[in-house]
């Protein structure tokens, strides 16, 4: 490797989502420079909506992405509000709109994925993100790192971050590719506009329909512009992994033949939907090699049942620039204590994101009416505390951890 004229190791990020993009905002907010290397040649708006909450929120503000992102939010007064296929019972619902900001300091929010990135992306300096780089392999090189490019560049670094999503090219060179089983499942992901959504889908509201072996999703995003719309259902023989894969409102709307006709209503008033498989994924027990480490989905996919992905991510990269920050001497160190203090919750994230699956397709029958009777008892705002009352600062203090700026 060629002479380095700083004592800053040169630090490279695979991957410029929301968690690639994160941890090089937090990183920089330390005073330390790293090189984000994205393969889309520019970044557009994939991806639809995403749930910012609390726990996501504070961060963002704590970043100073926030009030660039502000004018684009959704603030939400009702979450989690389940509600019967059928006849739109409502079984369960978070009063967001008091209780939220209360408990945890901060609001929840939605917005369109794209914005976030944008957010983000405005707290990282111009010159250190690299468009049109797709990696293709990642190899030791002396104390540090060679990456691949399909273009045939290369490029050596002193500490690498896998950030480069569920197909991870990173993950595979540190731990193994590792197994991904059917699951079973596909989603259909669409966008409706607002001068098309039902009045019920504008509300600034998370519901969620659930019934046998399917349930949907819908909120607002973009300032009340677009309404985010989920379904989860059978997946068949589909196996297709791909947020670029799209599907036929006629095969969206069959899936959820027979369901109340405001679910009809809003899946018709959709464009062309996207459509994915969800693949399965053990956790991992290990995520880094050396100097060398995974985040986001790179390092815990998960299933979409919690609305946490983007927020691991965001979680993920404000830990592991405090752990590098404080060892930035010794990097495999620093990503030993990173595993130690993210490992075991983003393994408990994927296991109940994994079991909501169960839970929300019951067939109607006892165990479905024994479900339906526990939400009704239940408060889902305080009973998610745990994921939501989260802050890196506590984590730092209690495990020593000098605290950043």
């Amino acid at each position: 490797m060629t002479a380095r004229t700083s004592e800053l190791p040169r630090i490279a990020i695979v991957g410029g989502g929301i968690g690639g993009l994160a941890v090089a905002a937090f990183l920089h907010r330390e005073g330390i420079p790293a090189t984000v290397y994205e393969q889309a040649a520019r970044l557009t708006d994939v991806g639809a909506g995403l749930v910012i909450a609390p726990n996501a929120g504070r961060l963002l503000r704590r970043l100073g992405a926030f009030e660039r992102l502000r004018p684009q939010l959704v603030r939400l007064e009702i979450g989690w509000q389940f509600r019967r296929w059928a006849d739109g019972t409502v079984l369960s619902s978070e009063n967001l709109a008091n209780a939220c900001a209360r408990l945890y300091g901060e609001h929840t929010y939605t917005a369109h994925r794209a914005d976030v990135v944008t957010a983000i992306r405005s707290r990282v300096p111009a010159d250190l993100i690299e468009l049109g780089h797709t990696c293709t392999g990642l190899e030791p090189a002396g104390a540090g790192w060679r990456i691949r490019f399909a273009d045939g560049g290369v490029t050596e670094a002193d500490v690498v971050i896998g950030a480069d999503g569920v197909h991870s090219v990173v993950r595979g060179a540190l731990v193994g590719a590792g197994s991904a089983t059917y699951s079973g499942l596909c989603a259909f992901r669409a966008l409706v506009p607002d001068a098309r959504a039902p009045a019920f889908a504008r509300r600034p509201a998370q519901t969620l329909w659930i019934g046998p072996g399917h349930h949907l999703v819908h909120y607002p995003i973009s300032a009340g512009n677009y309404v985010n719309l989920v379904g989860i259902a059978p997946a068949g023989d589909y196996r297709v992994e791909s947020w670029t894969a799209t599907g036929t409102v006629e095969g969206f709307l069959g899936e959820f033949d027979g369901w109340d006709h405001r679910v009809i209503e809003l899946i018709r008033a959709a464009g062309t939907p996207g459509r994915w498989a969800l693949l399965d994924r053990a956790p991992l027990d290990r995520w880094s090699a050396g100097s060398a480490t995974l985040l986001g989905d790179a390092a815990h996919p998960m299933f979409p049942f919690f609305a946490q992905g983007a927020a691991q991510s965001i979680e993920d990269g404000a830990v592991l620039a405090r752990c590098l920050a404080s060892g930035l001497q010794d990097p495999a160190g620093a990503f030993r204590r990173y595993e130690e203090l993210r490992i075991p919750r983003t393994t408990r994230i994927q296991a109940v994101s994994h079991g909501r699956s169960h839970v929300n397709h019951l067939p109607d029958g006892p165990e479905q009416r024994a479900r339906d009777a526990a939400f009704a008892e239940q408060d889902p705002l305080v009973a998610n505390g745990w994921i939501y009352a989260y802050d890196p600062e506590d984590v730092f203090t209690d495990s020593g951890i000098a605290p950043g700026r």
